[in-house]
């Protein structure tokens, strides 16, 4: 027995906001409940991470997948993509979030994202880790250049994400914002997956007052990441949209968002 269904969407495809998670996630519990059968929410995950690999070679990460599945209302997640442990960070109420769109579509099959993951891995290699948590700074010594950025770009940015949820549960702001550009920066710099409108969207949102941000996904187009204070949430975005469209000609489109509760059959 198939399935006939109708699939709608206002996510943005090629933004960098996980549409292909999305996609897979939506009809992977759509198929579970047809066929009347329950997977744990990072079971499905998983499956639909396998899926994305063998449907188009992607070699993502669980990141999207377990996002969609994990949300929870008002809440930021932190996930050991590792070892799968999270738990939920409350977002302040008093901090907004913007999504500004490039303009510059992309999918990560057509893009360097494969071949980032492949250096990382061989870094990795180099030293003898397993995984990235494994890995101390000094095993960056001695590296080529290529493999010990694509590595320091991991070690920091592991500990970013610890020091930016410690952040918002103490509802730093300034803290939150610095990180993100420090992520962006090192996005940028050591992983090399940015582009010239990411990083003018950076930093125009920095510009127009803005607490930070950084680009989203696996880069190479997309959409970035905005840390507002909540209050002067439209007001940015209209600052960032005008100017970016002014200074580009394409893009400029923004969301303002919410962290929420992940898919769910109704």
């Amino acid at each position: 027995v198939g399935l006939i269904g109708t699939l709608s969407s206002d996510l943005p495809a090629g933004s960098g906001l996980s549409s292909s998670a999305a996609v897979e996630v939506a009809v992977a519990l759509a198929l579970c409940a047809v066929a009347d059968f329950e997977l744990e929410p990072l079971e499905l995950a998983l499956a639909c991470q396998r899926a994305e690999l063998r449907a188009v070679g992607v070699p993502c990460g669980i990141l999207d997948q377990a996002a969609c599945m994990l949300g929870r209302d008002g809440a930021a997640i932190l996930l050991d993509c590792a070892t799968l442990e999270h738990r939920l960070i409350p977002m302040p109420s008093d901090t907004g979030l913007l999504i500004v769109d490039s303009g510059v579509g992309r999918s990560l099959e057509n893009t360097a994202y494969g071949e980032r993951r492949g250096q990382l891995e061989l870094a990795m290699e180099l030293v003898g880790a397993k995984r990235s948590t494994e890995v101390f700074s000094s095993a960056l010594v001695g590296l080529d250049d290529v493999p010990r950025r694509r590595l320091r770009h991991v070690l920091t940015e592991n500990e970013r994400v610890r020091e930016f949820a410690a952040a918002l549960e103490r509802c730093d702001r300034a803290t939150a914002g610095r990180l993100l550009g420090e992520s962006h920066a090192s996005l940028r710099d050591d992983y090399e997956v940015s582009i010239p409108e990411l990083d003018l969207l950076v930093e125009l949102a920095e510009a127009a007052g803005a607490r930070g941000a950084r680009l989203l996904g696996g880069g190479f187009g997309g959409s970035v990441l905005v840390l507002v204070d909540v209050e002067r949430s439209a007001e940015v975005a209209d600052m960032i949209a005008t100017e970016y469209v002014r200074r580009a000609g394409k893009g400029g489109r923004t969301l303002v968002v919410r962290p929420s509760s992940g898919a769910l059959v109704r």
